[in-house]
């Protein structure tokens, strides 16, 4: 029954609520709190918590906004993203709270550009990237000052 579309949503509603449940605990915030930082009701936000409700990724994204967590990851527990293997720079880029969540996802779609050019040259040839580059210095001479 689990392996059922119904029953795979109403898990990831469970899922997601408790997720956001936790964090909410962890950051010692009241229920009204989030509601109002996140811009939500507080019986939408208990109902999402509780499973019975299923938010929509605009209400993650303001949630995750108010909790200061990505909001890729209550994506991907609610069921909206696939998720993507870890690396230590993903992961570092997702907790970083210095940057706002778009320029996180820019980040994120260059870094991952960046693997899958890498990954398919070096499947293709057998060969990794970084022995086949060399770096050759020019020497300029220093710029003179013309003298009038």
């Amino acid at each position: 029954m689990a392996d059922q579309p119904e029953g795979r949503v109403a898990h990831a509603a469970q899922d997601i609520g408790g997720f956001i449940r936790s964090q909410r605990e962890a950051a010692q915030v009241s229920l009204r709190q989030l509601a109002a930082l996140a811009g939500v009701s507080n019986p939408y936000l208990s109902q999402i918590e509780r499973g019975l409700r299923n938010p929509s990724a605009e209400v993650l994204a303001q949630i995750a906004k108010a909790l200061r967590v990505s909001s890729e990851v209550l994506y991907v527990r609610a069921g909206y993203l696939e998720q993507r293997p870890h690396s230590p720079v993903r992961d570092a880029l997702l907790a970083d709270t210095s940057v706002t969540e778009r320029q996180k996802q820019v980040l994120l779609e260059i870094y991952e550009s960046f693997r899958r050019e890498n990954g398919e040259e070096a499947g293709s040839g057998g060969i990794e990237r970084d022995s086949d580059v060399s770096f050759t210095t020019i020497d300029t001479p220093p710029r003179q000052e013309s003298e009038d």
